[in-house]
């Protein structure tokens, strides 16, 4: 293989005149889709942008990000995800850290990048949406012919896409060429393959390796159809899923909860799904069983990371078990480990009662190794030592999460990293939500927990000590929040308290916050 884009370039050949990607009944055949995609590359050429530079896609999911994505890998670039939801203080650092040449934005997020450009390498901002002076507009940029694809080796970087450390300071993931085919082919695979035939529906955002590696890759490497959803709204989807006769859908568990309790769940006939999966958070087994009640379609839960591509782990139609993970793809190598990277013994079968049951006897952390596992951490030796552990000639990532194994080869985890909250399949990390609540005037001390939610999993609790002469309520707080960060990090829940619980050397001590003990 040389460039990740060759295997649509087959899906173009194979089928040109099928659609590629469908977005309010309106279709893009796969010629129509490989020409804009060619425009897009030969822009960016005719911009001295190619071979190894950073092109960031900041859009929600629509038509032009996939045209975008596609044409940056066509003209040899490097892919720069980031959440649409982002503010100019987050969008600052991911700009500056990964050098991207160009941004693609929505016209109404030009003035967040605005904003920051001038710390940045940024020399192209071009807009999606209305005309606005500091961008040019998407259709005005493309150029009129079209660039044949720039060869890539198979271990060069593809996509840069940015995950938080335990720290909370995004770190830039190189995933080459080859991680991403491999997971594309993987997880097409797992169900008996992706049929030209088929509907994908884009509910998980692109921005997110999901959404972008295993839904969007996994529909053109394989001739079928893909349908970008914005945002999210079940009353939208399930009716998509009905009137356009979807039949492959991933999303996380958030989406199915909202799903199984819309109120009028039981009139909307999904039975065109053939298969559905759930991963970015743990699947509570009530929401699987009520889906699958419901709406018939059995629903698989998976496991992964951005690190890893994202794919590790996964139920399938061969070989499913509620409350596990599931079983490593083939060619992946995993095992949960102790502290002295000793492999912690499996238990004879899963998931077992964990209230009746001493963890610490049976779990250790789950390290993987595989093709779909990242290169590194961009310009970040010191977390790639943390990262990788070599054993025998075998490279081992650190995932961070605790869980056990089986005697069967399934996999269960039952916690994240420590402080981590993932609300609605989201990372957030404390750290970054509490340092913007340190820059308010009324903020005297502040610590971040996650809370359990039945819809999220889990939501962001802030608990803040005001100063003495503070005015800020609750509310204002929160809306503060909103309006510096993405939305799923905010915190929803905001508590005023007299002092936070620290040890003798100043550590909040968040375990007592949670009501947990040590």
């Amino acid at each position: 293989m040389t460039n990740l884009v060759t295997n649509v370039a087959e899906s173009v050949e194979q089928r040109p005149d099928s659609p590629a990607v469908v977005f309010d009944d309106a279709e893009l055949s796969y010629e129509q889709f490989w020409t804009r995609a060619g425009r897009f590359a030969r822009a960016l050429a005719n911009h001295d942008i190619g071979a190894d530079d950073r092109v960031a896609i900041y859009l929600p999911n629509l038509p032009q990000f996939v045209t975008a994505f596609q044409g940056t890998l066509r003209a040899g670039g490097i892919v720069v995800p980031m959440n649409p939801q982002y503010k100019a203080r987050e969008i600052s650092h991911l700009l500056s850290d990964s050098g991207a040449k160009a941004v693609v934005t929505l016209s109404e997020n030009v003035p967040a990048v605005a904003e920051v450009v001038d710390e940045t390498d940024v020399e192209q901002v071009i807009s999606v949406g209305d005309e606005v002076e500091e961008a040019t507009d998407f259709e005005a940029f493309l150029a009129e012919d079209t660039l044949e694809i720039v060869d890539r080796a198979d271990d060069d970087i593809a996509v840069q896409p940015y995950t938080s450390g335990t720290t909370g300071t995004p770190k830039g993931v190189l995933l080459t060429h080859d991680n991403l085919a491999w997971t594309a082919t993987a997880n097409a695979d797992l169900i008996g393959g992706i049929d030209p035939e088929d509907k994908l529906i884009g509910t998980l955002p692109l921005f997110h390796i999901y959404g972008m590696s295993v839904v969007m890759n996994g529909a053109l490497f394989n001739g079928a159809a893909y349908y970008p959803v914005p945002e999210w709204d079940s009353t939208e989807v399930m009716t998509m899923i009905e009137s356009a006769g979807i039949t492959v859908m991933f999303g996380v568990p958030a989406m199915f909860n909202d799903m199984i309790n819309h109120p009028e769940a039981d009139e909307f006939d999904l039975s065109s799904l053939r298969f559905v999966n759930s991963g970015g958070s743990s699947l509570p087994m009530e929401v699987l069983e009520r889906f699958e009640e419901l709406f018939g379609p059995t629903l698989y839960e998976g496991y992964g990371l951005t690190e890893t591509s994202p794919t590790t782990h996964a139920n399938g139609p061969d070989a499913r078990r509620k409350g596990s993970i599931g079983k490593p793809f083939d060619g992946m190598d995993a095992k949960v480990v102790d502290d002295d990277f000793e492999t912690v013994s499996r238990v004879e079968e899963g998931p077992i009662d964990e209230g009746e049951t001493d963890l610490t006897e049976i779990t250790g952390e789950l390290v993987v190794s595989g093709p779909n596992v990242m290169a590194g951490y961009y310009g970040l030796p010191e977390a790639n030592e943390e990262a990788f552990t070599e054993e025998d000639g075998q490279t081992w990532f650190h995932t961070g999460d605790i869980g056990y194994w089986d005697e069967d080869g399934f996999y269960y985890v039952v916690d994240r990293e420590k402080h981590m909250i993932v609300t609605g399949g989201y990372n957030v990390y404390p750290r970054e939500v509490e340092e913007l609540l340190f820059e308010h005037e009324d903020i005297a001390d502040a610590a971040v927990v996650g809370v359990p939610d039945d819809r999220r999993g889990e939501t962001v609790q802030a608990l803040v000590v005001p100063t003495p002469d503070a005015d800020a309520t609750p509310e204002e707080i929160k809306e503060y929040c909103l309006e510096n960060m993405a939305a799923y990090k905010h915190p929803r829940e905001v508590e005023f308290v007299e002092e936070l619980p620290r040890t003798t050397t100043g550590k909040v001590q968040k375990f007592k916050i949670r009501g947990e003990d040590e």
